[in-house]
């Protein structure tokens, strides 16, 4: 496929890098915007809850458009996606920025998910299509770059923009970055051929009722106490209730949306796991850490210069990972990668309510190695075992449960933190009495000479921040365990090296 697809290496490495670009572009639009939030929220008027509706959206959008793809680019070609998915994420990132409304901007969110959908899955396809199997190794650890770093660059890149521009340039920078990649587009990646399938209606309309029932119990269960209410036990029934059908559906439709030869292959099917566990602990440190550098006094563009480390990490460990991939059994890289992961958790775990700047970075850029020794290889054994013919459903699939992975996480650490918070905040007022209070008040510096009411908040400040901690631990422990409990899934991969029973060529 390879040969066939790009002729030379000039053409292979033009349209890698305009691939790249569309990558960058995408997965950066997944935490660009966090950082901008409360300045958008003023500006259009929106409430806390209106607000959030702008990161559920775009998450909600992309996750119901990443598994259609496939067929898509077999009834179409891959160029003509990949050039319709491109304008129109960055004509829907124009209108963000140029939105005066929270009903404009959602919409306009809306318009980014699905059209940005694409473009993950059909970049690692067309890596994985352009070079052959010896070199998949490498074109992943390439295209993982985009993948890990794009998430991390964006806080950083959005923190900036804000605070010397205006939120707005957080969607137009998507602009220039379009145009340059639709013309490498336009002029170096070759059509695909072009097959028309059945496409089953029933399968997707399953399947986003569950993603999207999923996303919205996720995000809005915290604000709504969880299963104590009505709208929230809706949301849990539909997810339930059409995972179980789409099951039925997969098993016995005579063209099922999702393939069935995905699901009987042991490496896929490993890897998928493993990829939704990561996720889940990749995205989820990236939500905690900012938050809790806030909470710490750092501005927002020293918590964008402090979290950039770790995307250093991750870009050490693509380097590595390019030359030894092909080399070293890689199946020993994730298993040093998921140890790099917990070591950083395990020290992350000990942070207090003062954490120094030297501190944040050696944990970030140990949590970056650790995730981009894990991704790369992962990426390239989940692939090894799969006909040619399934790889750009394969990669869709991949795509959907690495963001299914993300948003899963983010929502249970942060409803985690919450909840642990309440409860540390009531464990430790119960040990304040009348009369140490009276100590603190006659004999700390920061009490004395304060009236009682200014003190009580005071302490109430103390209690409600050291809890806070108390909770971001917690959260760094349970994360560190998920790691520790993954491992023993790596048993249960294969060796595409090595394993002389492998053909992919079907």
């Amino acid at each position: 496929m390879g040969d066939s697809l790009v002729k030379t290496s000039y053409s292979k490495g033009l349209v890698t890098l305009f691939v790249m670009i569309t990558t960058i572009m995408q997965v950066m639009d997944m935490t660009i915007a966090n950082v901008a939030l409360p300045y958008m929220k003023g500006s259009i008027s929106a409430t806390q809850d209106q607000i959030s509706w702008v990161l559920t959206s775009y998450i909600i959008a992309a996750a119901i458009m990443t598994q259609p793809i496939s067929w898509f680019v077999e009834r179409f070609g891959r160029r003509k996606i990949f050039l319709i998915s491109i304008v129109g994420f960055t004509l829907a990132s124009m209108l963000c920025g140029m939105a005066s409304s929270i009903e404009e901007i959602v919409l306009f969110r809306i318009l980014q998910g699905v059209f940005g959908a694409a473009l993950v899955p059909l970049s690692q396809s067309t890596l994985l299509d352009i070079n052959p199997k010896e070199k998949h190794g490498s074109a992943m650890a390439i295209w993982g770059m985009g993948v890990m770093v794009g998430p991390i660059v964006g806080p950083a890149l959005g923190g900036y923009l804000t605070e010397y521009y205006n939120w707005r340039w957080v969607f137009y920078v998507n602009v220039p970055l379009g145009i340059i990649a639709c013309l490498g587009i336009i002029f170096f990646l070759p059509d695909s051929k072009r097959v028309k399938n059945y496409f089953n209606i029933t399968g997707f309309a399953l399947l986003s009722i569950a993603i999207a029932s999923l996303q919205l119990m996720l995000d809005r269960g915290q604000q709504l106490d969880w299963f104590n209410s009505h709208e929230i036990v809706i949301y849990f029934g539909l997810t339930i209730a059409s995972l179980w059908v789409f099951m039925i559906h997969i098993v016995y439709s005579k063209k099922p949306f999702i393939s069935t030869v995905l699901f009987k292959d042991l490496n896929f099917m490993i890897s998928i796991l493993l990829i939704f566990i990561v996720s889940v602990i990749f995205l989820a440190t990236l939500a905690l850490l900012p938050p809790f550098m806030s909470m710490m006094g750092y501005p927002v563009l020293d918590i964008g210069i402090l979290i950039a480390p770790r995307g250093v990490g991750t870009f050490i460990a693509m380097m590595i990972i390019g030359k030894l991939i092909n080399k070293v059994d890689p199946r020993l890289l994730v298993l040093l990668g998921l140890i790099l992961t917990v070591v950083a958790l395990y020290r992350m775990s000990g942070f207090t309510t003062f954490v120094p700047q030297n501190m944040i970075i050696i944990t970030g850029i140990i949590n970056g190695l650790g995730m981009g020794f894990i991704f790369v290889p992962l990426s390239t054994v989940a692939f090894s075992t799969l006909p040619l013919k399934n790889r750009v459903e394969a990669t869709s699939f991949f795509s959907l449960i690495r963001n299914i992975g993300s948003s899963i996480g983010v929502s249970i650490v942060t409803s985690l933190l919450i909840r642990n918070t309440q409860i540390n905040h009531s464990y430790l007022s119960e040990s304040i009495t009348a009369s140490k209070f009276w100590i603190m008040k006659h004999y700390l510096p920061q009490f004395m000479h304060q009236s009682d009411s200014l003190a009580y908040s005071m302490l109430n400040k103390n209690i409600t921040q050291q809890a806070m901690v108390i909770g971001y631990v917690d959260d760094f422990k349970i994360m560190m365990i998920c790691v520790l409990l993954s491992a023993p899934l790596i048993l249960l991969l294969r060796n595409p090296y090595k394993d002389k029973n492998i053909d992919i060529k079907k």
